[in-house]
């Protein structure tokens, strides 16, 4: 039997987390060593059973340094799967790191200074690190075609819209497509008005080469994202819907595997296709 990759999922009674565990536990080529949660009322129960899958025999902790320290002494390199806050992501991967785990990151919220630093650490330790705004493929090609879109329309703003427990905003996916488009050099949403805001931020954020993004945050929703691109006489809207956690299950999975022959900090689903 081909050996199994060791993974630790952190965050595993969120959203995200439960449905990692089921994905993790069920690959043929990945054992589920650890679950790491605050929450002090599950400390010690078995994930499984907490999640609704049936007893999988691995106790919940919040001692997120001792599953660390396991996950380094394992035969095979393992891997840490962070779905957490973004007031801990950070401290998060770099423990991993400095532990020689590898860090698949789904949680968003790190700045732009604080995903060099990890960058450079990751550099200094040779061990690999995966940062994923979005996990779902189908946003990689709505982000593909975002991209060969902005060749033809010099206007663009972006929707996300996210369920009302996300603690960032805008959502670390909204963040990644503008980037996509603003390092393509090109200046977007040239101004022809002097623009007053009645109510300050009614027009969104403005992230780089002008490039405006709104957030909206609303029970019911899960995560959804629209780049509208306009021109005189027409509009072309981009839209991805999610209707269920499982869609990110072949992103995450394909994360893990890829992640154990980097040697660097990677950025973005799409380099891994």
């Amino acid at each position: 039997m081909a050996s199994q990759i060791p993974v630790v999922v952190n965050g595993a009674t969120g959203k995200m987390g439960r449905e990692i565990v089921k994905a993790v536990s069920q690959a043929r080529d990945m054992t589920l060593i650890g679950a790491v949660a605050r929450n002090p009322d599950v400390n010690g129960q078995d994930i499984g059973e907490v999640i609704g899958c049936g007893a999988l025999e691995v106790p919940i902790t919040n001692d997120y340094e001792s599953m660390m320290a396991m996950l380094s002494q394992e035969k095979e390199l393992g891997v840490v799967v962070d779905v957490t806050h973004p007031d801990a992501v950070y401290g998060n991967v770099r423990s991993a790191i400095a532990y020689g785990v590898r860090p698949v990151v789904g949680t968003t919220g790190l700045s732009a200074e604080q995903i060099h630093e990890l960058a450079v650490f990751a550099d200094k330790a040779s061990t690999g690190c995966l940062l994923i705004p979005n996990f779902s493929i189908g946003m990689v090609l709505l982000q593909q075609a975002a991209i060969k879109a902005s060749q033809y329309f010099d206007h663009v703003e972006i929707i996300e819209l996210h369920h009302n427990q996300k603690a960032d905003a805008p959502s670390g996916t909204a963040v990644q497509t503008a980037q996509m488009l603003a390092e393509l050099g090109k200046t977007f949403n040239v101004p022809i008005v002097e623009e007053t805001e009645k109510i300050p931020g009614s027009r969104g954020g403005q992230s780089d080469e002008g490039i405006r993004i709104h957030s909206i945050r609303l029970p019911g929703l899960i995560a959804h994202q629209e780049v509208i691109f306009g021109a005189p006489g027409q509009i072309y809207t981009l839209r991805h819907d999610t209707s269920d956690r499982a869609c990110y299950m072949p992103g995450v999975l394909l994360s893990i595997r890829k992640v154990l022959a980097l040697k660097t900090l990677v950025y973005g689903l799409e380099k891994l296709l």
